[in-house]
């Protein structure tokens, strides 16, 4: 019992430790947030590498955001050759989950 304990606990401690350094220079490394008056709260989307509209007063809600122009969804992002070019660069913000949907297991 005590090796399973001693295990799970380096495990956590692991998973916690990385998630915050992972966290901190990701924050640093982000665009600046848009300034649109029509969307004052705006979400990191790891996946895409781009803002999102996340304010549901906002005829915005939901819209991505990237290169000046808002997407109303996401293959409409996909679908942008500027944003293409974007992903495929190195200087593309996704993070180290870009890809993946959800926690342990995708």
């Amino acid at each position: 019992m005590k090796k399973t304990h001693w295990l799970i606990t380096g495990v956590l401690t692991s998973l916690v430790a990385g998630t915050t350094v992972t966290g901190c220079s990701q924050a640093q490394d982000l665009p600046p947030v848009p300034e649109d008056t029509d969307c004052s709260d705006w979400e990191w989307d790891d996946d895409e590498g781009v803002w999102q509209c996340d304010d549901t007063r906002s005829t915005h809600y939901g819209h991505f955001f990237y290169g000046g122009l808002f997407f109303h969804s996401r293959s409409a992002l996909l679908n942008s050759s500027a944003y293409k070019s974007y992903k495929s660069s190195s200087s593309f913000k996704g993070g180290f989950g870009s890809g993946s949907k959800g926690g342990f297991g995708g």
